[in-house]
């Protein structure tokens, strides 16, 4: 039965899906990391909050591990980088805490704008300090949006319901979604230089570390008033703090923070700063969405392949999975035959290109090329599999090019992989027979149409009388079993293609037997 670690608090409701979905479930939160190493081996899943650690060690210890799933949208506690190169899915959950972290940000925003903080602790002391807290309007003030995603989008909706002139950095906004969110694009030094609101909905990255600098700062307008609800380390907290101090910024208000728990910050202790711990996700809303989506993803994962949210590979639909499913197969096995024939004479694979026909043309076609490429490498390295296929191949310098052919089609679909290496091209095609079984139909340009066996032999020859017969006494010589036989030719008296499928793995005292047969060119056994 397929197993599930749940190592951080979730919902209940989280631990029933798995069950329902008839996944065996276990909940360990508080565990140290090295006790969560000492089990991790024997689950297939583990679903995390913000708590939990998954470093490479921890990753190290899961040889069985398939799915993180981190019900959040920050992956910052994940070594996506080390799951990838372990083939393991990260998944987050990007729409079920949204709105609760925009309208944080929002709030922010308006205790910003009346300090209310410093209003009500002057209160509650016992004074009326009335004439002391002077606030601004939202109404008619520009807002700088850093981010303009999904958290960005909800908050420039509710900055315009609030009469703000809602303005926007983001290198992936495009200027249709700009118009249809009715926000400006701009550039970061325009946003800085117009905004009396600057909020933050970017990822922590090496890019965004210490977006909102010392530099930066000093080109905002004085007077801004910046907020950040998004990830600690977008802002330069020193900075900040001395602007503050020297008035040139209004006020701060952060729900994150650099170092957390911060339990010290230069920002503490200053009165124009409005600080909440990491509270962008923390409502009963929130929490329950977080923890239902993520179960639902992960189930779906690994019960029918249908990816969702995933950090590191193309998603797949559950509603397209078991359309794809067959399609993935196919691809896998043409890149295995490929990786097979390539590692076996051809030397260095320099590029790959994939290309769809008929019925596969108008599919996702991500998680298509990443079959190919993991059946393509997994001869070759140990462990490639459909997630970190894609960055091996980069990584080894591999060209990977797809073509989608908008034209009549000989089948109803159809898949061809060529291999470029130092020596040859190689071109292999297949189909779907009957809706869903994969078949080979052609190698190197020649008609051949076989279905792929768990064990097969491929021989070219010359296309020459007498070699069936001593091919196959041969094999019979050997206590080889054919169960399938099939031929293909380029023309008469030419080069000629056999594909054998038998019934247990081709020792390779038999291989040579056959390379030294007459017209024999080349033989290679095949598994699959």
């Amino acid at each position: 039965m397929v197993k599930v670690l749940i190592s951080d608090k979730l919902s209940p409701a989280a631990v029933e899906i798995f069950r329902n979905r008839g996944i065996e479930v276990d909940v360990k939160t508080g565990l140290s990391p090295a006790d969560i190493r000492a089990i991790i081996g024997a689950y297939d899943g583990l679903a995390v909050r913000s708590s939990t650690k998954v470093t490479r060690e921890l990753l190290d210890a899961g040889p069985n591990l398939k799915v993180v799933g981190r019900a959040g949208i920050g992956v910052d506690n994940v070594d996506v980088k080390s799951a990838t190169a372990r083939g393991v899915v990260v998944m987050n959950t990007p729409y079920g805490n949204a709105i609760t972290t925009a309208e944080h940000a929002i709030a922010m925003m308006f205790a910003l704008a009346r300090q209310i903080p410093e209003a009500s602790a002057s209160t509650r002391a016992g004074k009326w300090e009335k004439n002391r807290f002077m606030g601004v309007e939202l109404t008619n003030k520009t807002l700088g949006l850093v981010g303009c995603g999904n958290i960005g989008s909800i908050v420039a909706d509710r900055a315009q319901g609030l009469k703000m002139r809602v303005i926007a950095f983001d290198p992936y906004l495009t200027e249709k979604r700009a118009l249809d969110l009715g926000v400006e694009k701009v550039e970061l030094d325009d946003l800085l230089a117009r905004a009396d609101f600057i909020t933050l909905h970017t990822p922590l990255t090496d890019a965004t570390r210490n977006l909102i600098s010392r530099e930066a700062i000093a080109r905002t307008r004085k007077g801004v008033r910046i907020i950040n609800c998004a990830r600690g380390g977008l802002v330069d907290e020193t900075a900040l703090a001395d602007a503050l101090r020297s008035g040139h910024v209004a006020g701060a208000a952060l729900d994150v923070f650099e170092v957390e728990p911060a339990t010290d910050s230069p920002l503490f202790g200053l009165d124009n700063v409005v600080c909440t711990p990491h509270l962008g996700a923390a409502t009963a809303e929130a929490q329950e969405n977080v923890a239902l989506q993520v179960a639902e993803q992960m189930s779906d994962f690994l019960l029918s392949g249908a990816v969702s949210n995933a950090i590191n590979m193309p998603s797949v639909s559950a509603e397209e999975a078991p359309r794809l499913r067959p399609y993935m197969e196919l691809c896998r096995l043409l890149g295995a035959m490929a990786g097979q024939l390539s590692q076996s004479r051809d030397g260095t694979i320099n590029s790959v290109t994939i290309e769809y026909e008929g019925l596969a043309a108008n599919l996702n076609h991500r998680p298509l090329n990443a079959a190919a490429l993991a059946g393509l490498l997994g001869p070759m390295i140990e462990g490639a599999n459909m997630v970190n296929a894609p960055v091996l191949a980069r990584e080894r310098g591999i060209d990977v090019a797809e073509v989608v052919h908008d034209r009549p089609s000989e089948y109803q679909t159809l898949v061809r992989l060529t291999i470029a290496t130092g020596q040859t091209t190689r071109s292999l095609a297949g189909t779907l027979f009957a809706g869903s079984r994969p078949r080979i139909v052609e190698i190197k340009g020649i008609r051949v149409e076989a279905d792929f066996a768990r064990h097969m032999l491929y021989v070219t020859n010359q296309d020459k009388p007498g070699f069936i017969g001593r091919f196959g006494a041969t094999l019979a010589g050997a206590g080889i079993n054919i169960a399938t036989f099939h031929l293909g030719r380029s023309e008469l008296g030419g080069d000629a293609i056999c594909m054998v499928s038998v019934d247990e793995p081709v020792p390779e005292v038999v291989l040579e037997m056959v390379r030294t047969l007459p017209l024999v060119m080349q033989a290679t056994a095949l598994n699959f």
